[in-house]
């Protein structure tokens, strides 16, 4: 005797009928069922009509009798029994023996939300829905929308992120409130989904947080939105999107106020969102917008019919899909299949790689997190312990979602194979190549080394992830696109540094004659800072010295000199930039620019250009030395109107301080200049354009000077591979002064500009 004898079958409480699925892909349109515990079920029309009709009055043979008239067919008291017992039972929407809701747990898909927090439940999310009602009407959505399209334009297109991103990593504090915006944003995304719900006429349910794929997410209850058109889904899938945008238009908003470039990192921060939500592969909007859009509620739930219906000996067979939606699904399986698999598989070959670069990371930041308690700096404080939670969560979800995939992979098959044992053995013979070849993968054998800095990263290394360990290192040297000019020599400083003790560090270069002269000393503290520079700027010389030793400050020395050589005289300027720094999360810029206007023929051309930038017991600070000297001669005295033109050129480098980029801005006054003397026929004009900088680096936390040069602007640019000076004759090459380094000889007129940059993590 069954519970269905006892009693007449009725509808657990809290059950609620949605009807129909508006907009379906199937060729019989499913009805909608939602539980007292906010899941909704999908059955066919018959299980519908059945269950529509199960009261708790009638038993199973007046069901069958009206179940008959129902659907045009005979149906037995005995097939009503099997529906009720085998088909609606387990979903939990009949009441038990006590007429009570049966205990009952959630459906756990595919790629499906883990972990999950409840934050706000339905009466919380309905008042928070409430105050945005009216953003959904489209006297508002319209202009949203063209100011975000105008905001993602301007940003990516006319400001770019280049200049926003070094503001935000050389201040830790922007940098935190763009991470806190990305996080609330996400939250508000959220919001965004609920109140479309609401707009568009449906209940939103819970909103909160928990663990999809790797990454922590928040998600909302919007079930209710199936009992909607087809248009209304879609405009609560959309809502989240919706809501990015505001955020996008917002933060440009505040920017314009502001004009704190850190910020615009906001606007791409939603960009990046809304195109991850976009992507159909995982359970995101787009996912959604695409199952919407076919009628097809669950795609993840036809993967497997999908595939079987491939197999020749399917073909034929009646599909529950209409032919437009099984097109798009079985295109959708086509893809997400593969694409699943291939990052599986990526991901087991690279846990090892992972692994170490994860631990490494942990390791530096953990060395961090140490100096910014020590110091007190509370910002710096949390955003080490941000980083530390951005290594750890990853790789332990990893580990989670690899564990899941292994539990859930094996129970299924251990189920599906039962009574049959020729599948199973084949089962287990499967599980076990899987199991080796993870051991291939996994054992160590070199390959737990962290990412190096050389190397690319691409698919086609991961099939030989054990070797990377045995690959040796690889110097790497800034590529000479032309030849060294005749009769230039080639300088060599040599760093002499104590290891221990306080003894001076010295820089020294070697001169013509043999000897060694001193270029930078420190005080005999033993590290190289602070400098001092052993000789002030002479007559005709110009020198920028920018020293930092305050932390979290910006210091620049900006330095234009305008030099006239008459009558012959020997042309030996010296144009000398110098960044010295010794502080944390700081900005150091030196910028030395010099202009020499040779009048007639002279003898000697051998002026000198450098630029240093060094740090010294420097943290997370930047440290830019820029030296550009134009040397020119002129057929003839230029008139006074000319050297006007020439001194309001030289005013464009006022105001560097607050450029957002200091090396564009030097060179667009190099090129007026240059622009100046071709147009008024004092040169002859050039057949090539200043190059851009290619600045070097120096990581290093403890100490470094370096001078990278960049290739010299002429009528035929010789670029050169060290900072030698660079030296300009009319007529025929003459020797080059003896006291100082050999030059270059060029035609008129010579830049060169030298920048070097010394940037510190």
């Amino acid at each position: 005797m069954t519970l269905l004898d006892a009693r007449a079958p009725a509808r657990a409480p809290g059950v609620e009928l949605l009807g129909e699925l508006a907009g379906s892909g199937y060729e019989s349109a499913p009805g909608l069922v939602r539980r007292a515990d906010g899941q909704t079920c999908q059955l066919t029309p018959l299980l519908y009509a059945l269950l529509g009709l199960a009261d708790g009055e009638r038993g199973t043979t007046e069901l069958a009798a009206l179940l008959s008239d129902h659907c045009g067919k005979a149906v037995a008291a005995e097939d009503v029994e099997h529906l009720l017992t085998e088909k609606l039972a387990p979903l939990g929407v009949l009441a038990d023996e006590d007429g009570q809701s049966p205990v009952t747990e959630k459906a756990t898909p595919l790629l499906g939300l883990k972990l999950k927090v409840v934050v706000s439940d339905p009466r919380w999310t309905a008042r928070l829905t409430a105050p945005f009602g009216w953003l959904f009407s489209r006297w508002v959505v319209v202009p949203v929308l063209v100011a975000f399209a105008a905001t993602t334009w301007w940003v990516l297109v006319e400001k770019g992120l280049a200049q926003p991103t070094r503001q935000a990593f050389l201040e830790p504090g922007l940098l935190l409130a763009v991470f806190v915006l990305t996080v609330l944003s996400a939250g508000f995304h959220e919001l965004g989904h609920a109140a479309a719900c609401r707009a568009a006429g449906a209940r939103p349910g819970a909103m909160g947080a928990g663990l999809y794929l790797v990454w922590p997410a928040f998600y909302t209850d919007v079930d209710d939105s199936y009992r909607l058109s087809r248009w209304g889904r879609l405009k609560v899938d959309l809502g989240g999107l919706y809501f990015n945008a505001l955020v996008a238009v917002a933060v440009m908003g505040l920017w314009w106020v502001t004009r704190t470039d850190a910020l615009l990192l906001g606007v791409a921060t939603q960009l990046l969102q809304m195109l991850r939500q976009l992507a159909p592969v995982i359970r995101a909007d787009g996912y959604h917008i695409l199952a919407d859009l076919t009628g097809v509620p669950d795609l993840f739930a036809h993967l497997k019919p999908t595939l079987a219906g491939l197999l020749p000996r399917n073909w034929g067979r009646p599909q529950p899909l209409r032919r437009w939606a099984r097109v798009v699904v079985t295109t959708w399986v086509l893809v997400v299949v593969p694409v699943l698999l291939a990052l599986l598989v990526v991901v087991v070959l690279a846990l090892p790689r992972l692994l170490a670069t994860g631990a490494a990371g942990l390791g530096r930041q953990s060395e961090a997190l140490q100096v910014a308690a020590s110091g007190g700096d509370v910002v710096g404080l949390l955003a080490r312990l941000l980083s530390i939670a951005a290594l750890v969560v990853p790789v332990a979800a990893i580990g989670y979602l690899l564990t899941r995939i292994v539990r859930r992979t094996s129970t299924g098959v251990w189920r599906a194979t039962s009574g049959r044992p020729v599948a199973r053995t084949g089962a287990l013979l499967g599980g076990a190549a899987l199991l080796a070849l993870a051991a291939w993968a996994w054992w160590p054998s070199g390959q737990y080394e962290p990412v190096r800095s050389d190397e690319r990263g691409t698919l086609g290394s991961l099939g030989s992830v054990a070797a990377l360990g045995t690959v040796e290192p690889v110097a790497l040297a800034r590529e000479v696109t032309g030849a060294i000019p005749e009769g230039a020599t080639r300088t060599t400083a040599l760093a002499l540094v104590p290891k221990d003790g306080d003894g001076p560090a010295v820089l020294l270069v070697r001169q013509d004659d043999g000897s060694l002269r001193t270029i930078l000393a420190s005080d005999g503290a033993g590290t190289a800072f602070p400098f001092t520079l052993p000789d002030a700027p002479g007559s005709g010389d110009n020198q920028a010295l920018a020293v930092n030793e305050v932390d979290g400050s910006t210091v620049y020395d900006v330095a234009v000199a305008l030099v006239w050589v008459r009558d012959g005289a020997v042309v030996g300027s010296r144009n000398e930039a110098y960044a010295l720094a010794s502080c944390r999360a700081c900005t150091t810029v030196a910028v030395a620019f010099q202009v020499v206007l040779v009048v007639g023929q002279t003898d000697a051309v051998a002026p000198v250009n450098a630029a240093v930038a060094a740090n010294g017991d420097c943290v997370e600070c930047v440290t830019a030395a820029i030296a550009v000297q134009l040397v020119a001669t002129l057929e003839r005295e230029p008139s006074a109107e000319v050297q006007a033109q020439i001194e309001q050129a030289l005013a464009g480098l006022d105001g560097l301080e607050g450029s957002s980029d200091v090396y564009a801005q030097v060179t667009a006054v190099e090129r007026e200049l240059l622009r100046i003397l071709v147009d008024n026929g004092l040169v002859e004009p050039p057949t090539t354009a200043t190059p851009s900088a290619v600045p070097t680096g120096d990581p290093s936390p403890t100490g470094a000077a370096t001078a990278g040069p960049t290739p010299t602007s002429s009528a035929d640019p010789l670029p050169s591979s060290e900072p030698s000076p660079t030296a300009e004759v009319t007529g025929e090459p003459t020797a080059p002064a003896s006291a100082g380094p050999a030059p270059s000889p060029t035609t008129a007129p010579t830049s060169s500009p030298e920048p070097t940059a010394a940037a510190s993590p």
